[in-house]
C-alpha cells in the first residue's frame, strides 16, 4: 500500500456513482427521529407527512407547472422501466441509447409482447449522442445522464407529440432542467439526492397523467405493483401502494430541505458544475489522463469518466485509493475501460474533488516511476 499524506486526502472519501455519499448529519437526524418514525405505519401521518414534504419539495425544486404531479413507488428506476412498458407506451416507443442503462429500457420495450418493435437510435459509449428529431414512437425515451459512461443529453422535445420520458436517476437534483421539456422525469434517490435505494419518483405532466389513466381503463393487463394508476392514486394520498423504505424517504426529505434552503436547483447544479470543472480541467492537463467523453458539451457534470494511459493500471490505482479510504471510483463493470468513474453529485464537497485529484497525482508519481 502507498500511503497518501493526510493533507492530500479528501475529507470524505465516498465518490460512488450510486449508492452515493449520504450526509452524516442526515444519518444522525434519522437516528434522532427513529423512535417516532422508523417502524411506524406508512399509511399514518408520521410517514405520510414526510411523503407530502417530498412531493412539495420536488415541486418547488423543479418549478413544476400547474397540473404536473409527483408519483412515488417501490422498486427503483429499474422497476420503472417495466412500469413504463405497461403504463406509458401505447403501441411503440423510440429510444436514444448511449450506454448500459438507456439500453435496458429499450430492451424492456423490445421484450413486451403487447407492443410493436421499438425504434432504437444507438450511439457507441462515450460518443456524441445521436438524437431522433421525429420519433415514430408514442414515447420518446432517453437519459438525461447515462450513469455508465458519463454522457449527458440536454432534456428536449422532438418534433412530434410523443411523450418525453426521461431517465433522470443520476441527473435529477444535479443538472438543470425545464419541466416544460419533459412529460415524465423519473429517478431513484440514491444519487444526487443523497439517500438510499429502493424507491422511484416520477414527475409527470398532464399529458402523461392522461396516458396513465387511459391505459389503466383499457383492456391491457397491468400487474398491480407496476400499475402507475395505482401509484398515482396512492401518491395523491401521500403514500405508496406497498411499504416503502422509511429511511430512504427521511434522507431524501433532508437532502431536499438542504438544497432548497441554499438556493434550490441552481445551487445544487452549481456545486456539480464546480466539481466537473475541477476534474475535467485536471484530466485535460494531465499527461496520463484524459476525459473519456471527447465532446465537452456532453461531458456529465454528475458522473465523470476519466481514461488513463496504458502505462497506468487504473484498477490498481483504484485499489490504492480504496486502501486510503477513497472508495467506489472503479469504472462501470461492463464498460471494461482503463478508467476511473467519479461521482460529482451536489452532496460531495467540490473541495474533496480537488483533493481527490491531488491524491491521484500522488499515487501516479509513485506507481509509474
Amino acid at each position: 500500500m502507498i500511503e497518501i499524506p493526510r493533507e492530500l486526502r479528501p475529507r470524505d472519501g465516498r465518490f460512488g456513482s450510486g449508492p452515493s455519499k449520504v450526509s452524516n448529519d442526515a444519518v444522525v437526524a434519522l437516528a434522532d427521529a427513529a423512535p417516532g418514525f422508523m417502524g411506524t405505519s406508512h399509511r399514518r401521518d408520521g410517514v405520510r407527512s414526510v411523503v407530502r414534504r417530498i412531493k412539495e419539495g420536488l415541486t418547488e425544486l423543479f418549478v413544476l407547472p400547474a397540473g404536473y404531479e409527483v408519483l412515488a413507488g417501490v422498486g427503483g428506476s429499474t422497476l420503472f422501466w417495466d412500469a413504463a412498458v405497461f403504463n406509458l407506451i401505447d403501441r411503440c416507443s423510440s429510444h436514444v441509447v448511449i450506454g448500459e442503462f438507456s439500453s435496458k429500457f429499450a430492451d424492456a420495450a423490445r421484450g413486451a409482447p403487447h407492443l410493436d418493435e421499438p425504434e432504437i437510435c444507438d450511439t457507441a459509449p462515450g460518443g456524441t449522442p445521436k438524437l431522433i428529431d421525429e420519433p415514430r414512437g408514442d414515447v420518446y425515451a432517453y437519459p438525461h445522464n447515462e450513469t455508465s459512461t458519463g454522457v449527458m443529453i440536454p432534456v428536449h422535445r422532438p418534433r412530434t407529440d410523443a411523450l418525453v420520458v426521461v431517465d433522470a436517476t443520476s441527473a435529477a437534483g444535479g443538472l438543470r432542467v425545464d419541466a416544460a421539456d419533459f412529460d415524465v422525469y423519473y429517478f431513484a434517490p440514491q444519487k444526487c439526492f443523497g439517500s438510499d435505494g429502493g424507491l422511484w419518483f416520477a414527475l409527470c405532466s398532464p399529458a402523461a397523467i392522461e396516458r396513465i389513466e387511459r391505459l389503466a381503463s383499457s383492456d391491457r393487463w397491468i400487474p398491480p405493483t407496476l400499475d402507475l394508476k395505482i401509484a398515482l392514486d396512492n401518491s395523491r394520498l401521500d403514500q405508496t401502494y406497498n411499504t416503502p423504505a422509511l429511511a430512504t424517504l427521511f434522507l431524501l426529505a433532508r437532502q431536499l430541505q438542504w438544497m432548497l434552503a441554499n438556493g434550490g436547483l441552481e445551487f445544487a447544479a452549481g456545486r456539480s458544475d464546480t466539481s466537473a470543472a475541477t476534474v475535467y480541467t485536471w484530466a485535460e492537463k494531465h499527461a496520463l489522463a484524459t476525459p473519456f467523453v471527447t465532446d465537452p458539451a456532453h461531458r456529465s457534470h454528475v458522473t465523470a469518466t476519466i481514461d488513463f494511459d496504458e502505462s497506468v493500471d487504473a484498477a490498481a490505482l483504484a485499489t490504492e485509493l480504496r486502501a486510503n479510504g477513497v472508495v467506489d471510483v472503479e469504472p462501470y463493470r461492463k464498460l471494461g475501460r482503463n478508467q476511473l468513474r467519479i461521482a460529482l453529485f451536489p452532496g460531495i464537497e467540490p473541495s474533496d474533488i480537488e483533493l481527490l485529484t491531488r491524491s491521484i497525482d500522488y499515487l501516479l508519481e509513485r506507481m509509474t516511476h
